[in-house]
């Protein structure tokens, strides 16, 4: 009996031993790609051609102002100390700068030192535009497939959404905007302009107005009286969206179904019986994501007459005795077909 208690003891023994000693820190792993190539299009020009950003200050005093506090005026290129600030983004600038201080003042003869010396000023065609931030802006949130966007497809650019630096950007409230009956009750507060800008990736507006700008339909949609909480600021367009590139239908995070059940868990299964039309064509089918005059934001007024869309074996026989017990479809279908997302008891969704 003592032999076997003390072979009992020993392990516990030995493992209180090994967790008294010092154990090694874990180690993050090294990266396994090289340095990125995005500073390839800089490093090309010569130091002689760069001349820094304090000089482009002395005449683009407020876009220096308002740059001056993002990340993007802490950037340098990797071993080139000399290519940092403002010519990171618009390119070599000794040039310019030289032709235009030449100019002394002379309008004229600015105009002509700027055409002949000209920087990289965004003012370029949509591709040109996108290209230059995709030369940094190529890991993080599907951007590096911007190229084959819905967006990219309808002319649009980075700088369109987005300002790098803050200066006659902001909107002009006088012209006021959709009021949304909801929003005299409750209201996520906002931030000031310049606040909201420096960590909201530098949008030109606030979601969803940034959004708005071209979306006018969705606007509307959103002014019903049933609506997700996206003007109320408790979403964003990209909580569901995405902004950059998506292979999925509409530009979704994720594909069909699988954007709705990220909030709504309790829809998301998996279940014995599923309902095939929510695997299939997604929850849109019923529900009109954005906004409606119905209840729980259905695409028809009736529930049953929702229904009656993809069960056509019943239309125009609601009175006609169906099922097991010969029950009359007279009411809402689901008085009796409780369980219309998916049910793990019953393949008619019973309960």
């Amino acid at each position: 009996m003592f032999r076997l208690k003390e072979s009992w003891l020993l392990p516990s023994f030995l493992f209180c031993l090994v967790l008294s000693r010092d154990l090694p820190a874990q180690k993050l792993p090294e990266a396994s790609s090289g340095p990125s190539v995005s500073w390839q299009y800089l490093t090309a020009s010569p130091p002689g051609d760069y001349t820094g950003p304090e000089r482009c200050r002395s005449c683009h005093k407020p876009e220096f102002a308002e740059f001056n506090k993002t990340v993007h005026a802490r950037l340098a290129a990797p071993g080139k100390d000399y290519i940092t600030g403002c010519e990171v983004c618009h390119g070599p600038g000794k040039a310019h700068s030289d032709a235009v201080e030449a100019a002394r003042g002379d309008d004229q003869k600015i105009a002509s030192a700027l055409k002949q010396f000209p920087i990289f000023a965004f003012r370029a065609n949509p591709q040109e535009n996108a290209a230059r931030c995709l030369t940094c802006h190529i890991t993080s949130k599907q951007q590096d497939s911007f190229a084959h966007s819905e967006h990219a497809a309808h002319g649009l650019s980075c700088n369109q959404c987005h300002a790098t630096h803050l200066v006659d950007e902001i909107k002009d409230q006088s012209k006021g905007g959709l009021t949304y009956p909801q929003a005299y009750f409750f209201q996520v507060p906002k931030l000031a302009d310049e606040v909201r800008w420096l960590h909201n990736s530098l949008l030109k507006r606030s979601e969803p107005e940034a959004c708005y700008t071209c979306h006018r339909t969705i606007e509307a949609q959103f002014a019903l009286p049933v609506h997700h909480r996206v003007p109320e600021g408790l979403m964003k367009c990209t909580d569901c969206h995405s902004p950059h590139s998506s292979l999925n239908r509409a530009s979704l995070n994720k594909p069909y179904w699988e954007t709705c059940v990220k909030c709504h868990v309790e829809k998301r299964g998996p279940y014995v019986f599923e309902h095939p039309a929510v695997k299939v064509e997604g929850c849109v089918i019923c529900h009109n994501p954005h906004g409606n005059t119905n209840r729980m934001l259905l695409v028809r007024r009736e529930g049953r007459q929702l229904c009656l869309q993809c069960h056509t074996a019943f239309h125009g026989q609601l009175g006609v005795p169906h099922g097991r017990l010969g029950f009359a479809p007279g009411g809402e279908c689901v008085r009796c077909h409780v369980a219309v997302h998916g049910s793990n008891w019953d393949e008619n969704f019973l309960r």
